[in-house]
């Protein structure tokens, strides 16, 4: 088949989002701290938006503001704005500001205080700092000292070695007996257990250091891992024909070792949740509070306005280039305002909804899906999946995601139950279990069908597992 150039044309129907749809969108789905830190931006980026005290919605701007602006002529010559910044005269500024040096680069020690040398401290030291820093004590050779860097270099954060002797050496140039040195030196280095190579080393440099080598304890670690992660105690003590109890204490001595020693030192910061709503409960009902702390309120800026209605005051490029900026700061606004709105509706649609789970409970939480609030506020359910995805609500019962209002439906005697709810209760009837005599899958799926909710011990195993409980095997802490 030959290959040819040829124009065509053809028609085609296309879903096409326009930019401030797209905007919209973007804006919908954001959460409260990545809408703050895109408004800064945009506070930057844009010369028409300013920031103000009070918030300004799209419905508060004047008929002129919701007006087009491609207006190539303008209304009236308002010169004086133009003409003070055209004649803005730079060593003027600094001659005022001369006084206090402060704008100028440096300043004066007699009107400001110094601040505090702790200011300059950039971060805490991690366990890489930790143990580098002692390394550097130790009196060893220089190859060792360089084996030990590349061996430190690839500790992880819970302490743990995770290259092989052999890619250490190869890395460093260095001989296998030096290696083999260098791991020794570091695994003497506080915390206890760093450097291993698994949990059974982890556990048995920290034996060494509590002098227990050659006691039952040190015994149980090297030989019956398996047993002790299964709870089987009484095959331990007939193992190595002990009574129980000289095994539970040694047991005891192992449950107080650290298995990840490099986490005290861990340089990873918290993330905090940031609400998004807040729920109130006031005599009236309840007040919804949409979180706007350290957002920028944003307004449209009246010098710049004024400054595009003088004549000839720019070139048409130029000017073109603030037309659109202008517009992009309008449809900001008004995007901003329909999120809120969005926002605020599926709140209080979702508090109508879910009145039981808001003033009793998660036990009273029932099931709800996003088409059901999408019907409601006669909405598209894409919008309500943007709206309450990455989002949090605060009320008197904890901070929950939006997510979390929304369960499967479970058949029980009483009706329909929110699968939330059944996990609820099942952690909470765990946590109630005696610690010697746990419950089984198929106790605790007899358990709720007293309380007419009927499922399957499968589905009871997939809930659990779920909610991060081990089995039956796992919780139990002594065997007879």
């Amino acid at each position: 088949m030959a290959l040819e150039n040829r124009l065509e044309l053809r028609l085609s129907q296309k879903l096409i989002l326009t930019p401030q749809l797209q905007q919209a969108i973007k804006l919908l789905q954001m959460p409260y701290l990545e809408l703050s830190q895109f408004l800064s931006q945009e506070l930057i980026e844009n010369p028409f938006l300013e920031e103000t005290a009070d918030e300004v919605s799209a419905d508060e701007l004047t008929p002129e503001e919701k007006d087009s602006i491609e207006v190539e002529e303008p209304e009236e010559d308002a010169g004086a704005p133009l003409e003070k910044l055209m004649n803005f005269s730079v060593d003027e500024y600094f001659e005022d500001r001369i006084s206090d040096g402060r704008d100028v680069g440096y300043f004066n020690p007699g009107t400001i205080t110094p601040p505090s040398f702790e200011q300059f401290l950039s971060r805490k030291p991690d366990l890489y700092d930790h143990l580098l820093w002692q390394l550097r004590l130790s009196h060893v050779s220089e190859n060792i000292k360089r084996a030990g860097e590349i061996i430190i270099g690839n500790i992880d954060e819970n302490g743990y070695l995770t290259a092989s002797l052999e890619e250490i050496r190869d890395a460093g140039g260095t001989w296998p007996e030096e290696v083999e040195k260098a791991l020794a030196v570091i695994q003497s280095f506080d915390p206890s257990g760093v450097g291993a190579r698994d949990i059974t080393e982890c556990l048995l440099l920290q034996i060494r250091a509590l002098k227990l080598q050659g006691t039952i304890v040190e015994k149980i670690i090297r030989n019956n891992m398996n047993e002790l992660e299964k709870k089987k105690y009484s095959v331990i003590a007939q193992q190595h024909e002990l009574p129980l109890n000289d095994i539970l204490a040694a047991v005891k001595v192992i449950e107080g070792l650290e298995p990840k020693p490099g986490r005290n030192y861990s340089s990873a910061n918290p993330n905090y949740i940031a609400p998004d709503v807040y729920l109130i409960r006031t005599a009236e009902g309840y007040q919804i509070i949409l979180n706007d702390e350290g957002v920028p309120k944003l307004r449209v800026s009246s010098f710049y306005k004024n400054l595009m209605q003088q004549n000839n005051a720019f070139p048409k490029e130029d000017k073109q280039f603030l037309i659109e900026k202008m517009r992009s700061a309008k449809e900001l606004l008004k995007s901003l305002d329909q999120r809120n709105r969005t926002i605020y509706r599926v709140t209080e649609t979702l508090l109508d909804l879910q009145k039981d789970f808001f003033s009793n409970g998660v036990e009273q939480l029932k099931p709800l899906t996003l088409k059901e609030v999408a019907s409601v506020l006669n909405l598209h359910e894409s919008t309500v999946s943007r709206v309450t995805s990455n989002k949090y609500l605060s009320c008197e019962h904890g901070v929950f995601g939006f997510r979390y209002l929304f369960s499967s439906a479970l058949s029980s005697g009483m009706g329909s139950v929110s699968s939330t709810s059944v996990k609820n209760t099942i952690r909470k009837i765990v946590s109630e279990e005696g610690s010697r005599k746990p419950l089984s899958d198929q106790n605790i799926a007899e358990m709720l069908k007293k309380d007419s909710i009927t499922i399957a011990r499968r589905t009871v195993a997939k809930y659990r597992e779920e909610l991060g409980i081990p089995s039956q095997i796992q919780r139990r802490k002594s065997a007879h």
